[in-house]
């Protein structure tokens, strides 16, 4: 063992931080993980602490070295990959407070924060080029109108701030020093034109954030380098002593969660552009590359080298996919009863109800029968693609007076049933923009049962297949490691080395497709009916 290498990927998601030890082959050798804290004060408003997060990622990366029983000299390099949340510091590293708390130690707007609707609106109204790269539309969740918001409504925070990190820049500057940025960071969520390797300065004096063009971009980024590049001289001493590494020890650019996710996955089969790399967590996003750019209305992108070098991405999703799920059976009279159940057993709710509906069919495509007459959209938080449609909401149709643990299973399906056609909604509005895909390769902790992986192939229509390993993203993000370390010529080389195919989902045929497309067609007769009336 003394003369192997180790590859580290660390993901940091909305609930907690986790680290994965891989081996050469791509083996994971153990893990390790701690929740991280969140902090929900106001409606729209979701905040975290980068000390928090990195207090967690430490603890993690300990726990896996740990697990793994791998020397610090045996680990030749380390990944982050993390959500697209916004990192606000002052000079010298000292957070700053993003919200009404002014706790300084909430120093992070989370991905999902909404308080910059407006800003969002007003920026889209502009109609400035560079909203040709997110869809046509620039979304809350990204960093732009959120620096806009802080500009405009804390003013001093605004103005103090020394650096603006997307997360996982931050963790890479925590680790090494560097401020380097990631090109998927950038291009995905601050509007870099990576194809051209330049911002746009007049889209900046345009919304009103001229100070940022005008100081040459020095607070969110002048060295913007590809996933995969290792950034300043590795692991610096203090970092290498909290996370228990070397010194030294090279560290890659960074990446968002879900795109480690993709980096995981899409290499399977050795060609990414026929892989959609769908990452099902608490949001979902897909993941489709193209060797030239296809611009599709609703979803993001194209960005070029935001995720495998050198290949154009285009990136969908809901905004609730997971938490819709969750969302969704909470409200039923026998949520209470289940969940009991469910702890019972070991298991958590959601699992518990795919066993219950494998119980009571013949097959698992034959679950779509328990859901007759009732029709879920899911969009609880609104719809980030194909619509890029913020305000939408979601809708039940078919409740009856039920309360018993039956229907509450019916309910489920049909919520899944749900998340598939939106899915199927961002494949084929991808497929007129000529980016088609012929299957669906799935990661993420809300796509691990087998009723669900089936359910999404024969809802989407699109096989869906399952990677060999248990952690696609911290594999993605050890990838990262690996290419940093020069294990690897680059980082294609390494997706396609270590990248493998477990279980493939075969959307069903016949009459179980014939009641899908039915109720494809009620999902959508559903949204525009929705859109209609959500306005009185």
């Amino acid at each position: 063992m003394s003369g192997s290498r180790y590859f580290i990927g660390v993901d940091v998601g909305t609930g907690s931080a986790r680290a994965g030890v891989f081996d050469e082959d791509g083996q994971c050798r153990g893990t390790g993980k701690r929740d991280i804290e969140i902090y929900r004060d106001h409606a729209h408003m979701v905040e975290q602490s980068s000390a928090n997060i990195w207090a967690s990622v430490c603890h993690a990366v300990q726990t896996a070295l740990a697990q793994a029983k791998v020397s610090p000299d045996q680990v030749a390099g380390l990944g982050f990959d993390a959500t697209c949340s916004l990192v606000v510091l002052a000079e010298g590293g000292l957070s700053l407070p993003v919200g009404p708390s002014e706790d300084p130690d909430r120093d992070i707007i989370v991905w999902m924060d909404h308080r910059a609707v407006e800003q969002a609106e007003r920026i889209n109204a502009l109609g400035h080029g560079v909203l040709r790269y997110v869809g046509g539309r620039i979304s809350p969740e990204m960093e732009t109108p959120k620096l806009l918001w802080l500009k405009e409504n804390r003013p001093q925070i605004f103005k103090a701030a020394w650096q603006f990190f997307d997360l996982a820049d931050f963790l890479t500057w925590r680790a090494t020093g560097s401020l380097a940025r990631s090109t998927c960071t950038l291009a995905c969520k601050w509007t870099y034109l990576a194809h051209e390797s330049r911002w746009d300065p007049s889209y900046f004096h345009q919304i009103g954030l001229q100070e940022l063009a005008d100081e040459n971009f020095a607070r969110i980024g002048q060295e913007i380098v590809e996933p995969g590049t290792a950034v300043g001289h590795g692991l610096t001493a203090a970092a290498a002593k909290e996370l228990g590494l070397r010194p030294g020890t090279p560290v890659s650019a960074g990446m968002i969660d879900a795109h480690a996710g993709g980096i995981g996955t899409v290499g399977i089969g050795g060609t990414p552009e026929c892989n959609m790399g769908y990452v099902f967590g608490t949001s979902s996003c897909t993941l489709t590359s193209t060797s030239s750019p296809k611009f599709v209305p609703g979803v993001w992108g194209p960005y070029f080298s935001a995720m495998v070098p050198g290949l154009w991405l285009n990136e969908g999703g809901q905004s609730a996919a997971g938490a819709a799920i969750d969302q969704l059976i909470s409200f039923h009279p026998a949520f209470h009863e289940a969940s009991e159940r469910a702890k019972s057993q070991g298991l958590s709710l959601p699992v518990l109800l795919a066993n219950l509906a494998v119980e009571a069919v013949s097959s698992a495509s034959h679950v779509v029968s328990l859901a007759r007459g009732l029709h879920v959209l899911p969009e609880f938080l609104g719809n980030r693609a194909p619509f890029a449609d913020p305000a939408a909401r979601a809708a039940i149709a078919g409740l009856g007076m039920e309360r018993d643990l039956e229907n509450l299973v019916a309910l489920y399906v049909g919520g899944l049933c749900g998340i598939g056609y939106g899915l199927r909604q961002i494949i084929e509005a991808q497929a007129e923009a000529g980016a088609d895909v012929q299957q669906i390769i799935i990661s993420g902790g809300a796509g691990q049962h087998d009723l669900t992986r089936q359910i999404l192939a024969d809802a989407s229509g699109k096989p869906v297949v399952a990677p060999q390993t248990s952690e696609p993203v911290l594999l993605g993000a050890a990838l990262l490691g690996a290419t940093a370390a020069k294990s690897f010529s680059d980082l294609r080389q390494a997706m396609q080395a270590l990248s493998k195919a477990g279980r493939v989902y075969t959307p069903a045929s016949g009459n179980i497709r014939t009641i899908h497309d039915k109720r494809f067609e009620a999902f959508r007769l559903l949204q525009a009916e929705l859109r209609k009336i959500r306005d009185f």
